[in-house]
This record gives C-alpha cells, structure tokens and sequence, in this order.
C-alpha cells in the first residue's frame, strides 16, 4: 500500500506500506452464498405454507359408530331434541307465617322423608297464646263444674218443693221461685260449655298457628339447593333480595327416584312421536353413556310465540351420575319389535374404530348402559358429506391435508345421517359440502385453522 512521507518530492514521498493487512474480497461472495443456501432452505417450506394458505377451506365432520345392544337392536331414530333433566315431582318448600329462622335440619343433598320438619320459625309468641287458651279452658272447665253443681242443688230444690206443695206446706210462688232459679243454672251450665268450647277451639287455633312455624317436607326426597339460611327473616311472599318466584321458598325438594328430560319439539315433528314411544337419552357430561327413556308426556297445548310443544321423556334407568338441571339430548326410536326396550344400552361414539367395552354395573365410568354389546357396529356419518361422482356415492376423507375420494355403499338413512356399510372407517375425517371442482389429492384446510 502507498502512503506519503513528509520530505522529498511527491514521487519520493510514495512508499509501500508492506505491515497493512490485506483486502478480504471473498466476504461478500460468503455473505451472497449463505443468503442464497438460507432461501433455497426455505423456499419448500415457504412454498407449502402459500400452498396451504391457497388451499380451500372445507368443514370436516368424523365418521362415527354405532354399537347395538344385546340381541342387536339398531332401531333407527325419528327424531333428536335437547333439552333438561328435571325431577318428575319437585317442590319449591316455603313457609306458612313469615318469621325469623329459628332451626333448619338440612343442607344440599340432605334427604329428608314425608312430613319431616326441615326448618322452624322463632314461635316465642305463639307459646303464650297457646298456654293462655289452655289456661282459659281449664278455668272454663271449673266454672262448668261450679255451674253443674248449683244445677243439680237448684234441682233437688225444686223436687223438694213440689213435694211439699203436695202436702200443702209451702206456697206457689215458692215452687216458681226454685223452677226459675233451676232453669237459670241449666242456662249457665249451658253458658259454660260454649265457653269451654270456644276456649277449646283458641287452643286448636294457637295449635295450628304453632305448627304453621314448622315447615315440614311435602314428599320422600332430596334437598337440591338451599335457599335461605337460620336467622334470616322469611315470608310466604318472599322478601327484600329474594327472586319473586320464589315466593318465600326456603328449600327446593326434589324426588330423584322419578328423572325425566324436559325437552321441546317443533310443531311440524310432533306428529312423528308416539305414546309410550322409546328413546335414547345421553347427557352432555358423559357422552359415552346412554340411558333407556320412553315418551311419558306430550303436552296438551303449543307455544304460539315459539312454534314448539312441550314433551316429557322418562329416564328408565337413571343412576345417581343423572342430576337435575343437566344437559341431555334425546332420540326418539321407532316403536318395533327390535326397538321395545328403546334401544338401551347403546352408545354412539365419535373417532377410533376401537371395540365395545363390556357393559357393568349401571352409571360406572366408561361404559354405556346396561346391556352388553350385541352385534356389529354401524358407520354412520352425515349425508352432507356424499357426493355423487358418475352415479357412483362417494366420501371426501381429509388425511394429512389432503382431500381423498373414496367409494362407498350406502345403508339406510337415520335423520340427517346415512349408514357406511363400506368403504369408510370409524373415526375418519369427511369433509362435508365438498366443493364440486375438489380433486383427488388436492391440499385443503379446515375452516378457522
């Protein structure tokens, strides 16, 4: 490298700088090379992440199955409706007398017998009142045996003086005299029997009164919520802070031994249900159990406003897992042969083509109904997802984000989904409304992911 020195001319002045470091022109080559390795590296990736942004966004349902029960009933279903667990018979338990809570013998999940007092009201004054009108009937009663006694002397008196008007010893106006005095005793004592009576009749009163403090269970069941606690003042039309419906209710008592699903129908479905007809009922929380119920009720009147009727399905086989207020849906079956016990014990299960469990005691964990499985399960999945390619029915699976058509048999039709006897596994993902340009192999992705 040239550098200048401070004497001699300009060309003495030149000299080379041997010690300076030399040039690095390969670094930008390095720095362009890794540029170009880190894009091809990620020009793949980069290039499946637009793919898949491009793809169609489908909606994608599983296949699901459906095991029998013993003797391999499959009944189809006419219907599905959801709806609530409710107690057949239950009873917002109030008070008579509005009061201060002297007592309360329950909690939730207390249960409490016919007639068993459950709370009591601070009845201080009502004790006076029924010892003054038991005091009152004992002093009435005193006085009705004084009133006898002067009846019968006034009596005797007068046998005496007819005797001896007989004989000519004593006067008219004294015989008068004792019959007056005879009927005036016979009207106290008269007098003091009604007295009594009355007397008797405040001490039922100041009874009642004191039982009307006690507030007593109106049938065998179970305390399912507590609704107010000891001190607080009650009324039978409810207080300050308490829901009007309520009306002063303390407790609500429920007999769990009678469940059943409230649930509601469209006015144009009523017409596909029958009396006694069976049903399936599944609750929410515990998908992989499903009940026995039959159509108990349907209700005689509509709603206008909503367009629904009310129906009522027992649950034949609740256990102590079903609690009211839950979550159910239930599907009406049809009323033959295979279906007289409405399908119990069969569950339907969403993913894996894993077998039936074997069924056990009633309500343990896992296990669905009460009988054993009983037949080969059924591929059920929604007809939204058949499309027809040249007359022939055929499924889009979704497998690695890709779209698969696969041909399929066809079953019957259950509601708003169609029996797979081939060509689909349980478990599968479909795509349901696939698109009419979707090919085989084509990149998709579900909606929202």
């Amino acid at each position: 490298m040239a550098v200048y020195t401070e004497s001699g001319g300009d060309l003495a002045r030149l000299r080379i700088d041997r010690d300076a470091p030399a040039r690095r022109r390969w670094v930008p080559w390095l720095v362009l090379l890794l540029f170009i390795a880190i894009v091809a590296a990620m020009y793949p990736s980069a290039r499946s992440y637009v793919a898949e942004r491009r793809a169609p966004e489908v909606d994608v349902l599983r296949a699901t199955q459906v095991i029998p029960s013993a003797g391999g009933s499959t009944a189809r279903p006419v219907l599905v409706a959801t709806g609530y667990v409710v107690a057949r018979h239950s009873s917002d338990v109030g008070v008579k007398v509005g009061g201060r809570l002297s007592r309360i013998a329950f909690e939730e999940g207390t249960r409490v017998r016919r007639g068993a007092v459950i709370a009591e009201i601070e009845h201080a004054d009502i004790d006076a009142q029924l010892e003054a009108a038991r005091r009152a009937v004992a002093e009435s009663e005193a006085q009705l045996a004084q009133m006898i006694a002067a009846r019968d002397e006034d009596a005797r008196n007068v046998e005496r003086q007819r005797a001896l008007a007989r004989d000519g010893i004593t006067t008219t106006q004294a015989l008068t005299a004792a019959e007056s005095a005879l009927a005036v005793s016979q009207a106290r004592v008269k007098s003091s029997e009604a007295a009594i009576a009355s007397a008797r009749a405040r001490v039922r009163v100041a009874e009642e009164a004191l039982e009307n403090t006690n507030v007593r269970a109106p049938f065998n069941g179970v305390v399912i919520k507590k609704r107010a606690e000891m001190g607080e003042t009650v009324s039978p039309f409810g207080v300050a802070g308490q829901a009007s419906r309520e009306g002063g209710a303390i407790a609500t008592i429920a007999d769990l031994a009678e469940l059943e699903v409230q649930t509601e129908v469209s006015e144009n479905s009523v017409a596909k249900l029958g009396a006694a007809m069976p049903a399936e009922v599944k609750l929410n929380a515990y998908q992989d159990r499903a009940y026995r119920g039959r159509l108990r009720q349907i209700f005689p009147s509509a709603d206008r406003a909503k367009a629904i009727v009310e129906v009522r399905v027992s649950i034949l086989d609740a256990d102590e897992d079903v609690k009211p207020e839950m979550t159910a849906s239930v599907t009406f079956q049809e009323v033959g042969e295979s279906s007289g016990s409405g399908g119990s014990g069969r569950a339907a299960r969403a993913g894996g083509a894993g077998t039936a469990r074997e069924t056990g005691k009633a309500g343990e964990p896992g296990r669905a109904g009460a009988l054993d499985p009983g037949g080969p399960p059924i591929v059920l999945v929604s007809k939204r997802a058949i499309a027809d390619r040249n007359g022939q029915p055929v499924v889009w699976v979704m497998s690695a984000g890709r779209a698969q058509r696969r041909a399929v048999t066809l079953g019957p039709d259950r509601l708003d989904q169609v029996e797979i006897k081939s060509g689909l596994v349980p478990g599968e993902a479909v795509i349901v409304n696939p698109p009419a340009t979707l090919n085989d192999g084509a990149v998709v992705r579900v909606k929202g992911s």
